[in-house]
């Protein structure tokens, strides 16, 4: 039997609007402490460079003709400041005031880097990238050359992640291989700072080094240090392949133990005689079953 594909349901509407800036109502108050923000000074130094790249989201119109905004706060206030009388919007069909911000995918460090090559390659000035994002014209160019030297592994583990850009400049400094375990790790660890950057870095082996004749030089980390994290960094990797090799099987052996043990205790005569005779056993019976009742849920 052929099964009938399940239509998907587009939540905005597909045409770009242009919205009078009075008929946009913004769901909390800008306080000075976010209009002297970094961010603030950004996207406002864009918008008066090269305009409005990402529309406002706001809901459809009341009785009043006015749309509450959901997404683009900062983006409109700048717009008011600049004196602009009308905002890109795109008129969303769900009322997600709450809870919208938290869909946001913001631009990843990877695909920052390549939205400047691409901007570059294709003839914009350097110094125009750099007003429009509000950063130093030496830093785009920093940026435009984020991946150089960097193995095709670690850059797909990191492709969508926000990853400190100083990371990459530790990465360099290790073999194409050693690239991708640490990417690998900072991925498992879901940290993706220059500083744990920089500690797996202090325990790599001169040997996984890119330069593996020129010393670490980490500050704050004296030779004896580093060696000893080598060498633990080394035994924690092996612990955790080796718990990566039998994961499955042993999650697979908890699910199913833990089904057993809920039907037994859900007999009320055996658990009747568990409570009388063993209290404690059927205590913890009660825990492994409530845990991975939480785990699969």
């Amino acid at each position: 039997m052929r099964e009938v594909p399940i239509p998907v349901r587009i939540s905005f509407e597909p045409e770009v609007l242009q919205l009078s800036i009075s008929a946009i109502l913004p769901l909390r108050p800008m306080t000075k402490r976010i209009t002297d923000s970094r961010r603030y000074g950004r996207i406002a130094t864009s918008i008066g460079e090269i305009g409005v790249i990402e529309p406002l989201v706001v809901t459809k119109a009341d009785g009043d003709g006015r749309h509450m905004l959901l997404d683009g706060h900062l983006r409109l206030h700048a717009l008011q400041n600049q004196g602009e009388d009308t905002a890109s919007c795109i008129v969303s069909d769900d009322d997600e005031a709450f809870t919208y911000n938290k869909r946001v995918n913001r631009l990843a460090t990877v695909q920052e880097h390549y939205m400047i090559a691409r901007a570059i390659d294709r003839g914009v000035p350097p110094g125009m990238i750099a007003a429009a994002l509000g950063i130093d014209e030496k830093v785009v160019m920093r940026r435009r050359n984020l991946l150089d030297g960097i193995a095709a592994g670690a850059i797909e583990v990191l492709k969508d992640r926000p990853v400190n850009p100083h990371v990459f400049d530790i990465l360099r400094r290790m073999k194409d291989y050693r690239q991708i375990e640490t990417a690998e790790l900072m991925a498992s660890m879901n940290n993706f700072t220059g500083s744990y950057a920089k500690a797996i870095l202090a325990a790599t082996r001169q040997d996984d080094l890119a330069r593996p004749d020129r010393p670490k030089n980490l500050a704050g980390v004296t030779t004896e240090q580093m060696a000893r994290m080598e060498r633990e960094l080394e035994k924690l990797n092996q612990d955790y392949r080796g718990i990566e090799t039998t994961f499955g099987d042993d999650v697979l052996q908890l699910v199913l133990a833990s089904r057993y043990l809920g039907r037994l205790i859900g007999n009320a005569h055996v658990s009747a005689y568990l409570e009388s005779r063993h209290p404690e056993i059927v205590g913890e019976f009660r825990k492994i079953v409530s845990a991975t009742s939480l785990d699969a849920s």
